[in-house]
Parts: structure tokens; C-alpha cells; sequence
């Protein structure tokens, strides 16, 4: 079995309304998945709920990580097992420091693969590991002591996503729509550290609007994501048709 297996996945709004539904999908470690698709069609809808958001209900299907059935898991023991979310749009923390934040997040994944005994990683390795990762993704210092994406410009955000990525080292990274707002520059920085952090011990799923980020991280997959559903697979060249032709042929099918 896939690493990460969506099973018929049907996913609904607190209100009823169902936006996926029924999803296959399988992405394995050392593979790049890109899931492409109109505004509007789910595709974060579908991130929020691998990742288990509450406002988002999975009605119908099976979840699978690593073989085991995760679809009643709450949103932090899904992360514990391998499961990471970079959003489109990072929230503000006030009061907590991306220092302390990181901190606190890999004790508690320690501390989760360890059988609930507390393994904090000591500090001095901590330190020389996040220094390390800032100085790669080029990441300013001066961002490790300030509250978590408070005041932070729209790179500078996505820069310390692809930084907790790099920290945490998940199983499986869902990007969701990590290019939105990038200039070039900070475009190639996310997408160079997402390429050095795929391999044998982990896969990823790029959900994306647009084909411009996979010109930095060449997808193995590209699914057409249409009104809920998967409606087309193919290689990284379907990503390129998709950049000339938009997404016409499925308009039908939306509608």
C-alpha cells in the first residue's frame, strides 16, 4: 500500500454541502503529485481535510497513512504520524515565537513516536539544526526570535512553512497553493527546499492553480481536480496543456 491512500473520499461542509466527492488517490515516498485545478473546484477543501480541520467532514471513504486507517484521527495525531499542511494562507500566532513554535511541535512528535514518554530534542542540537535549515532556505535569523508569521510579508511566510517542513520532517507534505503570492525569488527558495525534502522518507502533494511552480518541482503525477473529483491523470506534460488550454474541456463537466 501507498504511503498515503485516499480511498472514495467524500467531503462535506459543516453545513452539508459537498464539495470532494470521491477521491482515489495514492502518493508514495520519492514521488511529487500534483493535484491542478480550476478556482472554486475543492482542491483546498480537500487539503483542509487530509489534514483533519474540524470544519470539514469527511462523509464518505477511507483515509490511509502508512497502512493505518486515519479518518477519525483528530488534526494533531494525523501530523504525529508524518501528515504536514503548508497553507495558502498561514495564520498569525501573537505571542508565540517561530523559535518556540518549532520547538514545541517536535517535542510533541517525539514525544508521540516515543509511546507518550517525553524526548525533547536538547538545544544546542535544536539551535545548530534550525540554524542550519534558515541559512539553506534563506530564512532571515532575526525571524526565529519574532511571533510566528506576525507581521511577516507573504514570503517571508512561506519561507517558514517550508522551514517546519524542513524541521519536522514529515511522511507526507500537502502544499496548498504554497505559490500563491511568491515573487520569483522566494518562488524558487519553497520550491528548491520542497525538491531536497522529497526522497525515499517522504512524498509530496503540490495543489496548485497554476503550472509555474512546476516549473521548480517537476511533478511524476498531474490529476485535473474538476468540481469535487479527479477527472484526468497523466505525467508532468499534462501540467503543460493545462497552461496553454486552461481547463475548457472539463467546463461541462463543472457545470
Amino acid at each position: 500500500m501507498a504511503l498515503l491512500k485516499l480511498e472514495n473520499l467524500h467531503v462535506a461542509l459543516e453545513d452539508g454541502t459537498e464539495i470532494v466527492k470521491g477521491v482515489d488517490l495514492e502518493v508514495d515516498t520519492n514521488q511529487v503529485h500534483a493535484i491542478m485545478g480550476p478556482n472554486g473546484s475543492g482542491k483546498s477543501t480537500l487539503a483542509y481535510a487530509l489534514m483533519g480541520h474540524p470544519a470539514y467532514e469527511i462523509t464518505e471513504g477511507r483515509l490511509f497513512l502508512d497502512g493505518e486507517d486515519v479518518t477519525e484521527l483528530a488534526a494533531d495525531e494525523r501530523a504525529q504520524r508524518g501528515l504536514f499542511l503548508a497553507f495558502q494562507y498561514p495564520h498569525a500566532i501573537p505571542g508565540v515565537t517561530v523559535t518556540s513554535f518549532l520547538r514545541s511541535a517536535i517535542n510533541a512528535v517525539r514525544k508521540a513516536r516515543n509511546g507518550g514518554v517525553d524526548d525533547p530534542i536538547a538545544i544546542p542540537q535544536f539551535r545548530k539544526d534550525l540554524l542550519a535549515q534558515m541559512d539553506r532556505l534563506k530564512v532571515s535569523r532575526e525571524l526565529a526570535s519574532r511571533y510566528l508569521n506576525d507581521g511577516f510579508s507573504g514570503g517571508e511566510k512561506k519561507r517558514v512553512e517550508i522551514l517546519q517542513m524542513a524541521m519536522l520532517k514529515p511522511r507526507i507534505a500537502v502544499l496548498d497553493e504554497t505559490d500563491s503570492g511568491l515573487d520569483i525569488d522566494a518562488l524558487q527558495i519553497v520550491a528548491g527546499g520542497v525538491k531536497e525534502l522529497v526522497g525515499p522518507e517522504m512524498g509530496a502533494l503540490v495543489i496548485t492553480h497554476y503550472q509555474r511552480i512546476l516549473n521548480y518541482i517537476e511533478p511524476d503525477f498531474v490529476h485535473v481536480f474538476v468540481d469535487g473529483t479527479i477527472v484526468e491523470e497523466g505525467g508532468p506534460e499534462l501540467a503543460h496543456e493545462l497552461e496553454r488550454s486552461g481547463y475548457k474541456r472539463w467546463e461541462k463537466v463543472e457545470a
